[in-house]
């Protein structure tokens, strides 16, 4: 297979949804279900701070395990954070072990600490079926 890096793959910034640490776990379901994601990305507070992201998980967990309360629960309760990052111009086969050795499903692309895109499992996978078909 030849080199592919993150870069070539990734979700761009401009198409990432994010979250304000304040919101809701409401407000976040809200989104979620309105622009049809599985996760968001949460906003650093100020520039010493770190991203992190929601899942479906999180929240299962939160309001299941946990039984708290979606009204009261804020963001910042149940995301994990920080997010673990890449550089945009890492080889995929390296991103790909990074996730499977770390258990995620995605890995925000930063430069100089700034969001640049995110990159997913599904993104991975879907260069691989397109080798695969070649």
């Amino acid at each position: 297979m030849k080199l592919v890096t993150v870069e070539e793959i990734m979700i761009p910034a401009d198409k990432i949804i994010t979250i304000s640490s304040l919101e809701t776990v409401r407000n976040c379901l809200q989104i979620m279900q309105e622009k049809n994601v599985k996760s968001i990305i949460v906003e650093k507070s100020n520039a010493h701070d770190a991203f992190g992201i929601v899942t479906y998980t999180n929240i299962l967990d939160a309001v299941f395990s946990q039984e708290g309360d979606i009204d009261l629960l804020n963001v910042y309760d149940i995301c994990t954070k920080p997010i673990i990052q890449v550089s945009s111009v890492l080889n995929i086969k390296y991103a790909a072990q990074l996730m499977i050795n770390t258990k995620v499903n995605r890995l925000l692309v930063t430069d100089s600490g700034e969001l640049i895109g995110l990159l997913s499992m599904n993104d991975i996978v879907a260069v691989l079926m397109r080798s695969a078909q070649e």
